[in-house]
């Protein structure tokens, strides 16, 4: 009997051990899970839009949260990319610089023997002017052109500094493209300017020189400006309508910065330098208008790359995509 009483004893136990009321709070729970997950999404969008107030940041997120973290490894690949092309900008400077300055110090390398430092020295300005004087009887074109196209580079290169760029991050297409307008234009056509200036006005009076600066600040700048701006465009593969509209925003202003600058120079170019040495006298001067020129040019074509990005954010902005 007391067995029994026992077992008589246990059987509830067990029966309460059958778990019946378990399996209605799991659908109840799922219910609760996939009601409050929606609430959940749409809390955490708003807060990443007010986040990302802008909609390219907005946009950056989101791709970056796909992406998986392969934004990391991107950004790896710009480091390299920036590291490697400045070293071949410096690569460029340095050696170009080096060749440059050995050319101009061992003009007289010839004739150095028993020679001190100081009469090596000495005798470098006179012996490279001598040499450049030869270099203008032999072919004038040439000399011109490759000055010209020297110092149209060098000052994109200073352009570019002016603009913010560190020293070795400059942009070599772009400073190529300077380079190439001024030897193939402006050496050449300067040459054959001047030579034409000297024939209309073939005087020797007190007027002649405000007549000339006056012709070259109105007719030779308005045409070198448009030419320089217009091949630029054409360089950088742009429409021509684009080239015509901003040569027609940009062709006062930069006649008028010209005006802040020249007269003053060209009153020495017309009144001192002999008409075979003007084009170095003003490509020394061309120093300063080029970096002038080269910003003007390239602002604009910055600017217009830029606005259809900003569009883009603006709309993405004013137009969110739906969910």
């Amino acid at each position: 009997m007391a067995a029994l009483n026992s077992i008589a004893c246990r059987k509830p136990i067990v029966k309460s051990q059958s778990f019946p009321d378990f399996s209605p709070i799991l659908p109840s729970t799922l219910t609760e899970d996939k009601e409050l997950a929606p609430k959940k999404n749409s809390h955490s969008h708003e807060h990443k839009k007010l986040l990302f107030p802008n909609g390219s940041k907005t946009l950056e997120a989101s791709s970056s949260e796909v992406g998986g973290g392969h934004g990391d490894d991107g950004d790896g690949h710009d480091d390299v990319e920036k590291l490697s092309s400045r070293a071949i900008n410096a690569s460029i400077v340095l050696g170009f610089g080096t060749l440059a300055v050995s050319k101009l110090l061992t003009i007289d390398h010839d004739y150095w023997h028993g020679w001190t430092l100081y009469e090596v020295l000495r005798y470098v300005p006179e012996h490279n002017w001598i040499a450049y004087e030869q270099a203008l009887k032999a072919n004038p074109v040439i000399a011109k052109m490759a000055i010209s196209g020297i110092v149209y580079s060098i000052g994109d290169w200073i352009a570019q500094c002016y603009e913010g760029k560190p020293l070795f991050d400059f942009d070599r297409t772009r400073m190529f493209r300077s380079g190439l307008v001024g030897f193939t234009l402006h050496g050449s056509l300067s040459h054959h300017y001047y030579q034409f200036c000297e024939a209309l006005f073939p005087f020797n009076d007190w007027w002649v020189v405000p007549a000339k600066v006056i012709f070259d600040q109105t007719v030779w700048a308005a045409i070198w400006n448009s030419i320089y701006y217009v091949v630029l465009g054409f360089l950088r593969f742009e429409s021509s309508a684009n080239i015509y509209k901003e040569l027609k925003a940009t062709f006062w202003p930069m006649l008028t910065a010209g005006w802040k600058l020249w007269p003053f120079a060209h009153v020495i170019t017309y009144g001192v330098i002999p008409v075979e040495q003007r084009l170095l006298w003003v490509d020394c001067v061309e120093l300063i208008w080029v970096t002038i020129l080269s910003t003007y040019s390239n602002e604009k074509s910055e600017a217009r790359i830029t606005e259809p990005m900003m569009d883009a954010d603006s709309n993405s902005l004013n137009n969110p995509p739906e969910e």
